[in-house]
């Protein structure tokens, strides 16, 4: 039977239990209506009659009045048709007889009074009957109203108890399937997939129990079928995790070590055991290697490690998902071999640059000499050889330079005089060094700087140099006779902005994120546009070291924005 069936049953059954109380409630009220009418209705009226005509009889001690005899005569008969009780026939027989003597001797005074007296205990006996037959009825309703009450009093405690009952057990028969389903599904999601529930019974509980347990068979067959290979397919990602050279360790979204393949375990110097399964801020604590990985996001690592430094580049990969971080992987890489060969690199480039630049000055100083007339006259032909080697050993003077620059910023030996100075300054400086440069392309060098500005903490040297990279390549890609624009203002309450504007064709969106690497440069600019790629990288460096920032911005057909900022003096 299903639950909904039961509840029609229960409900059911209650609703007829009420039936009956109240079908026996009716039923005795009734009775105890009909036993009061019928004493009202027989015995009650017949003591009504036997009352008036005693009244009538005893009204005079003379001779009846024909008042008197009608209203006896009236009574009698309501009483002929009102006999009731046994006996009260022939009474009233008896008295209609003695009645009928009184009317023929009524004005005999010695035969009357010995009749009055006749009638009179004939009015009494019959109204003694309905007395004893009121006092029995009495009894009778009496008692139909103590069953009545007794009967309706079983029955309502009846109903009572069994609707107490229902309204007991009932709940529990539906939550407590529920309860113990509730309780077998969290096992569940717990992986504890044995689970069965017992549910005897032939409703829809029997069929949910047996559906749930043949889901967790199913689901225990799945990840019985799945295990082996999950535990296979985790010892090949364990296998070659251990093979790479790099070190690997992985973290769960709780920061809780879930592998270290030997390389980690080197190099922090602990075991898997040791770390697997706990709690990384806590090995953190005792461990300055993993302390730095967990805590510095530098992207070089220098580490002792087999008995020398070596250099690490860290790696931190964010695993994902559904839109959910679940942990993260740090990987080293060991680059000690690269770093030494970058240090030679820029060692080399160093020595390099530096010899070349005694040899370019003697010769701009040589062409120096032969630009004299006290020298000698020379021809068109050869001073135009003359100035197409002064603006090569120009173009490699600025070439030598910029590397000597960048060997310093690699090395760690950029060297900054750091003093307080006015914007105006570092833009009179750049702008006098490039207004040739500017004039030659009829270029306009607009200048807004506020000469209300605060001091800047800058070098002068390094400061100016990079205005004026920046104002050279914004002239070289701006068209001839437009205007490149300087404005230098307050970006925040203690930085000065220092921004170079130029109106050219702009730069594609996809370049701007690599403009100030080493060596880029922007494809298909003309011959007279490229340089070495190393300026604005010169450039991102010296104002970083001065704790600023730099940026770009460029639409296509719009221009170009380079701006950098520079920390104001407190």
């Amino acid at each position: 039977m299903t639950i909904k069936n039961k509840l029609r049953t229960g409900i059911g059954f209650l609703f007829v239990l009420s039936f009956i109380c109240c079908g026996l409630s009716v039923y005795f009220l009734n009775r105890l209506s009909a036993d009061a009418g019928a004493i009202l209705k027989d015995n009650y009226k017949s003591l009504q009659y036997g009352q008036q005509i005693l009244s009538a009889v005893d009204a005079n001690g003379g001779p009846l009045s024909p008042a008197q005899l009608k209203t006896i005569e009236t009574n009698l008969v309501l009483e002929e048709h009102n006999i009731t009780e046994p006996g009260e026939g022939q009474t009233a027989a008896s008295l209609r007889t003695v009645f009928e003597k009184i009317k023929l001797v009524n004005n005999d005074a010695a035969q009357l009074p010995a009749l009055r007296a006749q009638a009179r205990q004939l009015v009494y006996s019959f109204m003694q009957l309905n007395m004893t037959a009121i006092s029995h009825k009495n009894d009778i309703a009496k008692g139909t109203a103590n069953r009545a009450t007794i009967l309706v009093a079983f029955c309502g405690a009846f109903l009572f108890l069994v609707a107490f009952s229902f309204a007991v057990n009932f709940p529990g028969y539906i939550a407590n399937p529920l309860k113990e389903l509730t309780a077998r599904i969290k096992e569940v999601s717990n992986r504890n997939y044995h689970q069965q529930i017992d549910f005897r019974s032939d409703d829809e509980f029997g069929e949910l129990g047996h559906a749930f347990n043949t889901m967790t068979r199913k689901l225990d067959e799945f990840e019985n079928s799945n295990l082996a290979s999950i535990l296979f397919e985790k010892k090949r990602i364990e296998t070659i995790i251990n093979s790479m050279h790099d070190a690997i360790l992985g973290l769960d979204e709780k920061m809780i070590i879930i592998f270290a393949n030997e390389v980690a375990c080197s190099l922090i110097g602990m075991t898997a055991d040791q770390l697997n399964g706990r709690y990384a801020p806590d090995v953190a604590i005792e461990n300055d290697l993993l302390r730095n990985l967990l805590m510095n996001d530098q992207s070089r690592l220098k580490i002792f490690a087999d008995n020398r430094e070596s250099f690490y580049s860290r790696e931190s990969l964010s695993v994902s998902s559904k839109d959910r971080v679940i942990g993260k992987v740090i990987i080293l890489k060991n680059i000690t071999e690269y770093q030494q060969l970058d240090e030679a690199k820029t060692n080399f480039i160093a020595t390099i640059s530096h010899e070349l630049k005694t040899p370019i000055s003697s010769i701009k100083m040589s062409l120096k000499l032969l630009e004299d007339v006290r020298i000698g006259d020379v021809n068109a032909e050869q001073r135009q050889l003359l100035e197409n080697i002064e603006e090569d050993a120009r173009r490699l003077l600025q070439i030598t330079g910029e590397l000597l620059d960048m060997a310093q910023v690699e090395t760690g030996k950029l060297q900054l005089n750091f003093g307080k100075t006015h914007p105006r300054n570092i833009v009179d400086y750049a702008v006098k060094a490039i207004k040739s440069i500017a004039d030659q392309k009829q270029v306009i060098i607009k200048v807004q700087c506020d000469e209300n500005l605060p001091d800047v903490h800058a070098d002068l040297d390094k400061t100016t140099w990079v205005l004026i990279n920046l104002l050279s390549n914004a002239i070289k890609y701006s068209h001839e006779k437009s205007t490149v624009e300087l404005v230098v203002k307050k970006r925040h309450t203690d930085e000065i902005e220092f921004s170079v504007q130029d109106h050219g064709k702009g730069i594609e969106e996809q370049y701007l994120s690599r403009l100030f690497e080493r060596y880029f440069k922007v494809p298909n600019a003309t011959a007279d546009q490229t340089g070495t790629g190393l300026g604005l990288a010169i450039a991102k460096d010296f104002i970083e070291a001065q704790s600023g920032k730099i940026a770009v911005d460029s639409e296509l057909g719009a221009g170009s924005r380079f701006a950098f900022t520079l920390k104001r003096v407190a």
